[in-house]
């Protein structure tokens, strides 16, 4: 009986953590006006309008340079101007196309590296809205001292205002929320381990 309790309670704030999650993302768009930032970042994914959002914003100078992440292999840089529908212009000077990253700690990484050899600080983070919440997990895992500045953009397939009528998009709420969570605990996880000053301070005195 204990565990059927035990089992009913954490079903339960699982359910309260999905909805609370679900609301974030549907609240998150329209996205407000980001701050001036040194980078512009777009995570790719099945929809084009988040690289039309990061253009404009690099349009609008909101960023000094764009980075593409996680570009198709096959696609060259015409077929990547053609989506993004920027200037000419603008898009040979200010627009790079990362072809490393094949999913969402991959993006991380090779934003990282990206703001790191241009000496980026602050990076405006364009995804769709239910990526985001995931992604700057991931971003700030990886550049945890960076200012990074969220700017969501609608998924239309999604649904997302009344994602809990249809059974596709529910499901999709679900595992998204599920990759969240796995997130959160593995971040939880490496917490609890030694910091890196504590490990330094370790291996000093062993050399001592």
């Amino acid at each position: 009986m204990k565990s059927l309790s035990a089992l009913v309670i954490v079903v339960m704030i699982w359910a309260v953590g999905l909805l609370a999650f679900a609301t974030r993302v549907v609240h998150s768009t329209p996205a407000a006006e980001p701050p001036v930032a040194d980078g512009i970042v777009a995570l790719t994914g099945a929809s084009v309008i988040r690289l039309e959002a990061a253009t404009n914003l690099l349009e609008e100078g909101k960023g000094k340079r764009l980075l593409v992440s996680g570009v198709n292999r096959q696609a060259s840089r015409a077929d990547i101007l053609d989506v993004t529908k920027a200037g000419k212009g603008v898009y040979d000077c200010c627009v790079d196309l990362g072809f490393m990253a094949a999913d969402t700690v991959g993006n991380a990484q090779e934003t990282a590296e990206w703001a790191r050899t241009k000496g980026y600080d602050s990076l405006i983070i364009v995804t769709a809205d239910f990526h985001m919440p995931r992604a700057m997990l991931e971003l700030r895992a990886a550049m945890p001292d960076a200012t990074l500045t969220p700017y969501p953009v609608l998924t239309e397939t999604l649904d997302t205002p009344t994602w809990w009528r249809r059974s596709g998009s529910a499901r999709f709420m679900v595992l998204e929320y599920c990759k969240y969570l796995a997130i959160l605990g593995r971040e939880a996880l490496l917490g609890l381990g030694p910091k890196d000053d504590e490990k330094a301070g370790a291996t000093a005195g062993a050399k001592a």
